[in-house]
């Protein structure tokens, strides 16, 4: 038995609804100057085509651009196609016996849940996941596949769906409406139960598109999340059904903030930031161009004995401006109109505008593709600067997105057998070490630290050498460098070995007495 009736999962909606309106206005501007493929705003469920042009006041893409290359320098430091960018180690519980059996079952699961990774569309959904947190706020769904691809990401719009907060700022709670074709409902959703009504039309109007809501609701009293497709025949809350229900363990959907303001729910990305420059730099081009036409095709004035009206003046390319005349006692009968436009201030403006918002989106902080190949160093050096531009928006990534997104797959790679154990990456039997380039530069610093004191250590004499535990000094490098523990000898394989050598070397010393 469910704890909320379709009855009240539609109010709530209806009130996270009204709450998302608020952000309207300003995310809607966002999307169309900086993300137009993805405004979803006007006219998705307005009737009008999803392919309309969405650019028709928009003059320059730097904004544009400039949020594509945030989302993929965000891909690259903390998500990398094709590389391992977090790691599963023990937590605080784990016994000290364990550790090294669990530690190596870790390092294969982590292997495992990349591999499964890699035959998925995670790297494309990332993509579209990070242009809309660049907005403020982003949202995926991870559900379970097929064979080919076990697991599924889809990046969803965030106009698309409704958040509620917990206690503790943590989104729980999801709400999207979605347009399904009435014919797809019992395919998509296998344990669908569908009502008469909405049978009979999947067979005879199988074309007609039905408006669902899906939910996502934490049950405090059940403890677990409770999924609810839920159908509404006359689009009335009271007569709503739950098409499917079911209880889960783990939230399939993962939402993360760029920033957020204490008391909010949805986040403020730099588009919002950049938003004022973005929208003056877009009207100084659009004057520009103006201006650009008119000193192309020209204004002209031409000589009329008539009264002057000035209601037939158009101040346009090639138009033509009666007046009584033309200077002197008869002047010409036809001059140019001499232009007030100055190009010179208009381009100083733009390019002031071009590099604050290039700034706010973390577009300067690269040097130019043209430039020498860049040093492991340098590198290094670049994504520490990222990371400090970064500030507290690099934690909130971790906590909201990566961690419980790995929770999410492990879920999902669990339920269908491809991990021997069900993991829970909660920090104390199972930890998510971020191994990605830009958790690796802030690594580096700290190894860098333990590195110049063994070498202190070092010149130190006997008791500088005997200070450093040098089992712990090399456990430390392992997990900071992100070493894969099977290549690693364990603490008994260790001690065998050095047993081995020092019986080699007294046997050597023996036979050269």
């Amino acid at each position: 038995m469910a704890q909320f009736t379709p009855h009240e999962i539609m109010k709530r909606a209806e009130k996270a609804d009204a709450r998302k309106n608020q952000w309207r206005s300003i995310y809607e501007e966002c999307y169309e100057f900086a993300l137009p493929q993805r405004n979803l705003y006007s006219g998705f469920y307005d009737g009008k085509s999803p392919g309309q042009d969405k650019m028709a006041r928009v003059f320059d893409a730097t904004a544009i651009n400039s949020t594509q290359r945030f989302a993929n320098r965000i891909q690259s430091a903390l998500f990398p196609p094709y590389r391992n960018w977090c790691r599963l180690q023990n937590g605080n519980e784990v016994p000290e016996d364990r550790q090294e059996e669990i530690g190596q079952a870790l390092d294969y699961y982590t292997e495992t849940m990349f591999d499964v990774i890699r035959q998925t569309n995670f790297d494309l959904a990332m993509s579209e996941f990070l242009l809309d947190l660049c907005v403020g706020t982003a949202v995926m769904l991870i559900q379970p596949g097929d064979d080919d691809a076990p697991v599924r990401f889809t990046a969803v719009p965030q106009y698309l769906v409704s958040l509620e907060e917990g206690p503790y700022g943590v989104v729980d709670n999801v709400y999207r409406r979605m347009r399904v074709r009435a014919d797809v409902i019992q395919r998509q959703w296998p344990d669908a139960k569908l009502p008469e009504d909405l049978a009979r039309k999947a067979v005879d109007q199988g074309d007609e598109e039905i408006e669902l809501l899906e939910a996502t609701v934490w049950s405090e009293q059940m403890q677990t999340y409770c999924y609810h497709l839920v159908y509404a025949k006359d689009k009335k809350a009271a007569g709503a059904s739950d098409l499917v229900y079911r209880t889960m363990d783990v939230s399939p959907w993962i939402v993360a903030r760029y920033m957020k303001v204490a008391g909010e729910v949805y986040g403020r990305g730099p588009l919002v930031s950049a938003l004022p420059d973005i929208k003056t730099l877009n009207k100084v081009k659009e004057l520009v161009l103006k201006n650009a036409s008119i000193a192309v095709a020209g204004v002209y004035t031409a000589a009329d004995d008539g009264v002057l009206n000035p209601q037939n003046i158009a101040i346009a390319p090639g138009a033509i401006i009666p007046v009584a005349r033309n200077g002197g006692p008869n002047g010409a009968s036809l001059q140019p109109l001499r232009s007030a436009a100055d190009f010179n201030v208009g381009q100083l403006v733009i390019n002031d505008l071009v590099m604050g918002i290039k700034k706010m989106l973390l577009d300067d902080t690269l040097p130019l593709d043209t430039q020498s190949a860049r040093s492991a160093t340098e590198i290094v050096e670049r994504m520490k600067e990222l990371s400090q531009n970064l500030g507290a928006a690099y934690g909130r990534l971790i906590t909201e997105c990566m961690m419980p997104m790995v929770n999410r797959i492990l879920y999902v790679m669990n339920e269908k057998d491809l991990v021997d154990m069900p993991l829970k990456a909660d920090g104390k039997v199972v930890r998510v070490v971020p191994v990605s380039p830009l958790a690796q530069a802030q690594n580096m610093d700290d190894l860098r630290n333990v590195l110049e004191f063994a070498q202190i250590a070092q010149t130190a004499g006997p008791m500088g050498q005997v200070a450093i535990n040098q089992d712990a000094m090399l456990d430390y490098i392992v997990e900071k460098m992100a070493v894969p523990r099977s290549i690693i000898n364990s603490q008994e394989e260790r001690e065998a070995i050095v047993q081995e050598m020092q019986s080699a070397m007294a046997q050597m010393q023996g036979q050269q007495q």
